[in-house]
């Protein structure tokens, strides 16, 4: 039994911020808005991994949100902006600033057999220490908040971990996530300023979202809301560029292989809607592992003519989401022949 609860305690706390360190919506009520501040302010998200999540917070589109709070991948979100923010702005932070802490193992019960070798480390023992980075103590307070939910439900996220048949391929895509999380931290403060409004107003409305609280919201409409809704280009479209761009993107998170630029090859349109775009889309591609060259395939599917998920060979049951600026610079014709 103690084995099992120090696994659970590693696979529902330590994963989030080992993997991560160096959303159905939240019901809300509309009535409340608070629109208090300028609609002219700017925040940035063209490129980043997450550009479309980070947009519907900023602008307090909580309904457009597909994460929950509780969910695994927000509190990695919550907890590694934190830390870029604390790392890369620390003259920015407020003069009551928290230390951001963590849990690391303090005490571990290792199995040896009679030779003397290793067979098990479990952590039977835990402590927090300081990272030497720091918070807004609100913003750290209600990231804590979204800690002890996942805490309290690691059971059930062991078990559906322990039960998904694809739970391998499951695994691999949140360290890809982990990954282009990581490469949204190094930009995001390079495309915004640590003491803009936008900045200001996308950690309000994610304090906020994390609390279940209304938020702070924006009138007009995310670009990514208004292109789902119109759907995807008519007429003849660059399907190879296309392609080559969200899988090059996509192989900026890949742990080994290495993706080769410009070899997609053998596009197959595999089924259309009733006006005729794209259902599914089908090619080959070449990479780099360990050394080697090698060939594989990837399928895109799409929803009302968007690129909604990308499926790999290797893991051929796991959705990738693309990358959203591609997704609304093909929505916008960019890629028309």
């Amino acid at each position: 039994m103690r084995i099992r609860l120090s696994l659970i305690k590693f696979l529902g706390v330590c994963v989030v911020f080992a993997i991560s360190s160096s959303f159905i919506s939240s019901p809300f009520d509309i009535s409340k808005n608070r629109d208090d501040h300028p609609q002219a302010m700017e925040f940035n998200t063209d490129g980043l991994y997450y550009a479309e999540l980070y947009d519907y917070i900023y602008r307090g589109h909580f309904e457009n949100i597909e994460l929950k709070r509780e969910d695994m991948q927000f509190l990695m979100i919550f907890g590694q902006y934190l830390r870029a923010f604390g790392k890369q702005c620390p003259a920015a932070l407020p003069a009551d600033k928290v230390e951001i802490m963590e849990e690391v193992c303090a005490t571990e019960e290792v199995t040896r057999n009679g030779y003397g070798d290793v067979l098990s480390r479990v952590c039977v023992r835990w402590k927090w220490v300081g990272t030497g980075l720091y918070a807004r103590p609100d913003l750290y307070d209600a990231k804590m908040e979204v800690e002890g939910m996942q805490r309290s439900d690691a059971l059930r996220t062991m078990m559906e971990m322990v039960t998904d048949p694809n739970s391998m391929g499951n695994s691999v895509d949140l360290m890809h996530k982990a990954k282009g999380l990581q490469n949204d931290m190094i930009q995001i403060f390079k495309i915004n300023s640590c003491n803009s409004p936008g900045i200001r107003r996308f950690e309000e409305n994610l304090k906020l979202f994390a609390l279940n609280k209304p938020s702070l919201r924006m009138q007009g409409t995310s670009k990514y809301a208004s292109m789902k809704k119109s759907g995807g280009p008519s007429g003849s479209q660059d399907f190879n560029a296309l392609i080559d761009d969200l899988v090059a993107n996509q192989s900026k998170t890949w742990s080994f292989n290495r993706y080769t630029p410009g070899s997609i090859s053998g596009v197959t349109i595999v089924s259309k809607d009733p006006e005729g775009r794209p259902m599914s889309l089908k090619a080959n591609y070449s990479y780099k592992g360990f050394g080697s060259s090698a060939n594989g395939w990837v399928k895109i599917d799409f929803t009302n003519g968007l690129p909604n998920c990308i499926y790999f060979f290797d893991f051929p049951n796991n959705c990738k989401t693309p990358n959203s600026s591609i997704v609304a610079a093909y929505a916008q014709g960019n890629y028309g022949k």
